[in-house]
């Protein structure tokens, strides 16, 4: 068991390596659409890429789920062969949210021993997520 700084220090020293072992400028948070944001994740239990709506507007949120909806036959063929789609998800803060994303099981941000196998999920499968979101950015803008 890992104490909460012990964790936290993890955290930290994963992300660092994480951006000296993969140094780029991600979209992330820049993608200049409200309420759609590209994510990293890694827990306890996995890892995963993401693609997150989370407008605070419901109606506005559905639209651009329905959208992204309809270039899941894309996603899943020319990029992302493994995506999730999840139109509706409680995180932990209570917040719901849309979110497609491919996951990689069995890996623990507390084992270092999985740090470079996590590594290069992220940084693939971002890369494909990125691609995916530039190439199709204006379906999902208008």
């Amino acid at each position: 068991m890992f104490s909460k700084e012990e964790s936290k220090r993890l955290r930290q020293e994963f992300w660092i390596s994480f951006g000296k072992s993969f140094p780029r400028k991600w979209i992330l948070y820049d993608t200049k659409i409200k309420g759609l944001t590209l994510k990293f994740h890694f827990e306890l239990k996995k890892a995963m890429v993401s693609l997150d709506i989370d407008h605070s507007d419901l109606g506005v949120r559905i639209e651009l789920w329905d959208k992204l909806l309809s270039l899941e036959s894309i996603v899943k063929n020319d990029y992302l062969p493994e995506v999730i789609f999840n139109d509706s998800l409680i995180l932990d803060n209570g917040k719901e949210i849309s979110r497609a994303y491919v996951a990689l099981t069995d890996v623990s941000i507390h084992n270092k021993n999985t740090w470079r196998d996590t590594m290069e999920f992220l940084n693939d499968n971002m890369l494909l997520l990125e691609a995916f979101f530039m190439d199709y950015r204006q379906i999902l803008e208008n």
